[in-house]
């Protein structure tokens, strides 16, 4: 969907507007590379285990990387029964008509999706003269657009889901919310669903996980590619890989991920000049770069995953320590993964998680830092 221009105060808003202007220059994705990169993907500590050592995507990364804010609220919300405790107790599809104009035909919609065709017919060009409220319903379709495709898409890759109502019907309300740590949680539960052997295809934000990649070890991104803005993901926007050959090309990326030493990352690739100065401001605000440190909790609705920056601290221009025992039970594997059961009128999580998600977060004040 074209991102038009009256719609962007919405999303500025929203602070989804850096992810929007990369939405018309998503890549390609490189599957053979990033499948080499998930086979080496550890579900117990979410990282990437590797000759030298233990790499991962961070808070950072998605900042730098996407643009998006990753302090603010969980996103989160009911999702049994949730349409019985939307506003005023209206089922969900009357709220629907009530934020759009119109309900989906019935071959548009399955359980509680909507298929993006729908959205993409219906809102592709915003009349010259639209209202107010018209440009409103444009943003929020937008938006809903943006989340399942390019943050939080599954597996079917062309569906809606319409969890994301309560948010939309606020819009002014959404730039309050962590999404950077909610599309950060959702890649890693994806990754570590690929981890079991009985799941096969790969969902969530890939080109994250490809862009930061291409960044960090240099002997892996393509030729040419030098010129980047912010956010930092969009160096790849013309990047086309190879389509042929994909087991092979998948055997030669295992055989050059074996061959990696510590030489070959790039431990802190915004740490360039040239990087800071597209890079912007309220990105690297100390309240940001305290999040980054964090050893805490992401939250996306019932995905609850851990934040093990400790492992990885020469990532962000620290040197790696003897890890403490301090997070010794939440390391069980029952812990790790955390699904919370889904009650009627509750939250995604609730109290039996909060020793988990409170209390949890801490920053490496103790530890060297260069």
């Amino acid at each position: 969907m074209p991102m038009h221009d009256r719609i962007i105060p919405y999303l500025e808003r929203a602070e989804l507007y850096h992810l929007a202007r990369l939405n018309s220059q998503w890549f390609w994705l490189d599957e053979p590379l990033v499948s080499a990169f998930v086979e080496r993907w550890r579900p117990e500590t979410h990282t990437f285990h590797m000759p030298f050592g233990e790499c991962t995507v961070t808070l950072q990364d998605v900042a730098f990387q996407l643009g998006l804010p990753v302090d603010g609220e969980a996103v989160s919300g009911c999702l049994g029964e949730f349409e019985k405790y939307m506003e005023g107790g209206r089922p969900a599809w009357e709220w629907f008509e009530d934020l759009f104009g119109e309900r989906p035909p019935p071959n548009k919609v399955k359980h509680m999706t909507v298929h993006f065709t729908w959205f993409h017919e219906r809102f592709r060009v915003l009349p010259p003269d639209a209202s107010e409220e018209t440009v409103r319903i444009y943003a929020r379709a937008y938006i809903m657009m943006l989340l399942s495709t390019q943050l939080f898409g599954d597996k079917s890759a062309n569906r809606v889901h319409i969890r994301w109502l309560p948010f939309v019907a606020n819009l002014d309300d959404m730039g309050r919310y962590s999404w950077g740590s909610a599309a950060l949680a959702w890649l890693y539960r994806c990754m570590c669903r690929v981890a079991n052997m009985n799941v096969t295809n790969l969902a969530g934000p890939l080109q994250l996980l490809q862009s930061w990649i291409f960044w960090r070890f240099p002997s892996l991104r393509p030729a040419g590619f030098e010129v980047f803005s912010f956010p930092l993901a969009s160096r790849w926007s013309a990047y086309l890989p190879p389509n042929d050959g994909k087991e092979q090309r998948v055997i030669r990326y295992r055989l050059a991920l074996d061959r990696l030493t510590a030489r070959d990352i790039v431990w802190e690739p915004y740490s360039a000049l040239d990087v800071l100065a597209v890079v912007h401001p309220e990105i690297l605000t100390e309240e940001h770069s305290r999040m980054w440190r964090a050893v805490t909790t992401l939250i996306y609705f019932a995905v609850i995953e851990w934040h093990q920056v400790d492992r990885v601290v020469p990532q962000l221009g620290g040197v790696q320590h003897i890890l403490e025992d301090v997070f010794s039970r939440a390391m069980e594997p029952s812990i790790v993964h955390v699904t919370p059961r889904i009650h009627r009128g509750r939250s995604a999580y609730d109290s039996s998680q909060s020793p988990y998600i409170c209390a949890t977060a801490f920053c490496f004040a103790n530890h060297t830092f260069r």
